[in-house]
């Protein structure tokens, strides 16, 4: 395994790691190519997350990766889950998603 994809690993391990005290089905999705669905599953089905640990954040670039990878789900919201550097637990990472997920969000919410 590269240095890049144990990296990757690592990352998605310790997001479902933390999930895991909500959601106790969470775990790391199976890579599938071209129909990928993100990277975590088992938190609830309407959700995808797409876990990213890079040096240069790229919010724009995974953003729509992860909007590829909810319709592929069909999904309702997709989130970027992306390392802080400085910041080793999983409560301190960025999570990032567009606006029109936010508004998504808060009306699966019932805000």
């Amino acid at each position: 395994m590269s240095k890049n994809k144990s990296k990757g690993t690592a990352f998605e391990t310790l997001i479902v790691d933390y999930l895991k005290q909500f959601y106790p089905n969470c775990e790391r999705r199976a890579l599938q190519g071209a129909l990928d669905k993100g990277d975590i599953t088992g938190v609830d089905n309407r959700f995808i997350f797409e876990c990213k640990s890079h040096n240069t954040l790229n919010f724009s670039g995974w953003l729509k990766e992860a909007e590829v990878e909810r319709v592929n789900a069909d999904a309702e919201v997709g989130v970027v889950v992306a390392k802080r550097r400085g910041y080793g637990k999983a409560e301190d990472q960025y999570v990032v998603l567009t606006v029109n997920d936010f508004v998504r969000l808060l009306r699966i919410t019932e805000y």
